[in-house]
């Protein structure tokens, strides 16, 4: 089994492992008591923690443990608001932030302050002067990642910090995805980062607060980690976590390079071997092991299952894999196909040969998922002239009305497309089957209440060549229309 996950989380590290096994005999103690058992065990935590300060970039002083990344996030947020509420309510975080963040911002929200969600690019990325735009005398906080967790693009951390800071405001950086590959630079105020990101146990996550960064810890007062993460610490999986820390950073800048060539030999080859997909991401400014695409025609969670079943451990953020039956929330921010979406995160040591396997494999399992949803074949990029249209069932035909495309020429009424009750991918699927017989000019209006549709129309019409017209309120759902250009 080919494990190309390592996003979501990374395979224990053998240092870790070591350092877990050999911590379980020193470090089970009270690390806050005098005696022996317990001064060895504060031995073990204070090593852990000037270890992972080094590697964060902070002083140990500034560093505590958590239970998890999003912990650390949680904490970090509602302290650093809680700080600074006379300042204001008014939080700024980008649209493309881990759930941990967005989720703290809607309690923000709903408690009563403002939240400022900033866009980004088709690539992910934000830009500082974005961030500039978003702040107000009443900001109190504003966060962003290091880099994406989905996409793996690299945000500009540094200058945003160094905005915010020009307004006193401090900046929070999520770095759960990058913490693995090195420091992140600039001056932010608060970093939050998970251990099983980079290969340690789970449940360890860090929250670096910076001297001078006004924090008031929430909850009841707790004299573990500066009161900001009560509890017993867990030493044996904090030493483990430092420790693989160390390690993997060790190993970063070869490891890199390696991955890096890996990843982009996946970006080059899927385009030209899968019909219609798109890659996702930015395609300099990304981490070394993550590269995301998505396959027009494709039922997300049954192509990881026909992937899971060659023997490949996948991700995805279709709307198709979630509960919620939405697009994920980064992929809509960037505003990217989001059917059939994969993502490969690559840990460090895979083997060359399992990409290349990877690579072999997938094209005949998109087909195989296309095949039994009865998509197109999709390998001429625009459909002919003279094609003959396939309508489903549930398309039907709107009263030819006369009208004029924007030169003047007649054109026939819209084809009205029903595709209420359709979830994704199957609007699009149908839009394609009949868009054979809609004449040069012509229109169709594609009826559609499956929210990946906002995304997913937009989409087909840029990688077929065709014009996205734009969304019209309809009785059920939304119209989506579409113009034929050719």
């Amino acid at each position: 089994m080919s494990y190309f996950d390592a996003a979501s989380a990374a395979p224990l590290h053998p240092v870790a492992r070591q350092a877990l096994h050999a911590s379980l005999d020193e470090g089970w103690a009270d690390p806050a008591r005098l005696y022996r058992e317990g001064r060895r065990a504060r031995l073990l935590l204070d090593a852990a923690r000037e270890a992972a300060a080094d590697a964060v970039g902070c002083r140990p002083d500034e560093l505590a443990f958590t239970s998890s990344g999003t912990r650390a996030v949680h904490t970090g947020i509602a302290g650093a608001l809680a700080g600074r509420r006379r300042t204001g309510g008014h939080l700024i975080v980008s649209a493309v932030e881990h759930s941990s963040v967005l989720h703290s911002a809607e309690l923000h929200a709903g408690n009563g302050g403002t939240v400022t969600q900033v866009a980004v690019d088709r690539g992910g990325a934000v830009s500082p002067e974005a961030f500039a735009e978003a702040l107000r005398a009443d900001t109190a906080l504003a966060c962003l990642q290091s880099a994406n967790h989905e996409v793996g693009t690299v945000q500009p951390v540094a200058e945003t910090a160094e905005v915010c800071a020009a307004a006193g405001v401090p900046l929070l950086v999520d770095a759960a995805q990058s913490l693995g590959w090195g420091p992140v630079g600039g001056g932010w105020s608060l970093l939050a980062a998970s251990a099983h990101k980079w290969g340690g146990p789970p449940g360890v996550g860090l929250l670096a607060v910076r001297k001078g960064t006004r924090f008031a810890p929430q909850g009841p007062a707790d004299e573990r980690e500066s009161g900001r993460a009560p509890g017993f610490e867990n030493i044996p999986a904090i030493v483990a976590a430092a420790a693989s820390l160390r390690a993997v950073r060790a190993e970063a800048a070869d490891e890199a390079v390696r991955l890096r060539e890996l990843t982009d030999r996946i970006r080059t080859r899927v385009p030209l071997t899968v019909p219609d997909v798109e890659v996702a991401g930015d395609p300099v400014r990304r981490l070394p092991g993550i590269v995301t695409f998505s396959c027009l025609y494709a039922d997300g969670e049954t192509l990881l299952h026909e992937l899971d079943r060659a023997g490949f451990s996948v991700s995805s953020g279709s709307s198709c894999t979630s509960s919620t039956l939405t697009p994920s929330h980064v992929l809509r921010a960037m505003g990217v196909l989001s059917e059939g979406n994969v993502r490969v995160s690559l840990a460090p040591g895979t083997a060359a040969a399992d990409v290349d396997r990877f690579l072999e494999v997938l094209p005949g399992a998109v087909a195989a998922v296309r095949a039994r949803l009865g998509a197109p074949g999709g390998a001429d990029p625009r459909p002919a002239e003279t094609e003959t249209a396939e309508t489903p069932e549930t398309a039907t035909t709107g009263t030819k009305s006369a009208g004029a495309d924007r030169d003047g020429a007649a054109t026939a009424g819209p084809l009205v497309l029903d595709a209420l009750g359709k979830l994704c991918p199957l609007p699009v699927i149908e839009l394609a089957k009949v868009f054979g017989g809609v004449p040069v000019g012509g229109t169709v209006r594609v009826l559609a209440d499956d929210e990946a549709a906002r995304l997913d129309i937009p989409a087909w019409c840029a990688m077929r060549g065709q014009e996205y017209v734009g969304e019209e309120p309809a009785e059920r759902g939304s119209a989506y229309v579409v113009r034929r250009l050719s």
